[in-house]
């Protein structure tokens, strides 16, 4: 009997030391695999927030850069305006004298006698339609008095003040309505006042 129960509890004792080791080696395996698990996940977290933090950077830098775009243009936009409102108020008075007939007659008797030094054609000139009444009477009598030769005459809702003039032919036309002018004195008043007003 004591045989046996020294058998059994050999046996016994081997099967727990079997388990033991089996169990441990287990155990162990979970641990490695738990430690790897967790390196992995630590690497992807890493990964995550450095992406994130480059996303964010890269994010901050293309808004600060519109940002900039933005109020350049802003700034170009409101000194363009202001540029314009200056030189529109310069520009204004040459406007209002070639809205004006007594003055508009000078510039065209001007203009005409010029023409009919340099040229013997006939002449072809376009006037404001507003002003009709008032110039059509001078350029049909006294303008061709004045030039011995015929003046084609014609009125256009386009010119506001002024006249355009050039050879009946339409070869070619010089441009003296305010459009021109405000144009014309706009170019040289431009780069003088940017440098009053922006330095």
């Amino acid at each position: 009997m004591d045989k046996l129960q020294e058998l059994t509890q050999k046996l016994y004792e081997q099967g727990l030391s079997k388990g033991k080791e089996e169990g441990e080696a287990l155990l162990s395996q979970a641990r490695k695999e738990a430690d790897e698990l967790i390196k992995k996940a630590r690497e992807e977290a890493t990964a995550i927030v450095e992406k994130a933090r480059k996303e964010a950077a890269d994010y901050k830098t293309k808004v600060e850069g519109d940002v900039k775009m933005a109020s350049i243009q802003a700034l170009q936009a409101t000194r363009a305006g202001i540029e314009n409102m200056v030189v529109a108020k310069a520009v204004a008075p040459v406007k209002e004298q070639l809205a004006g007939t007594a003055f508009l007659k000078e510039i065209i008797t001007a203009v005409a006698k010029n023409f009919s030094t340099q040229e013997s054609a006939d002449l072809s000139l376009v006037l404001p339609e507003k002003l009709q009444k008032e110039l059509e009477p001078f350029v049909k009598g006294e303008l061709a008095q004045t030039l011995g030769k015929g003046v084609e005459l014609s009125f256009s809702r386009k010119t506001a003040g002024g006249f355009k003039i050039g050879p009946k032919d339409g070869s070619y036309f010089i441009d003296l309505s305010d459009e021109a002018f405000q144009e014309l004195i706009g170019e040289y008043l431009r780069p003088a006042t940017r440098k009053i007003l922006f330095g």
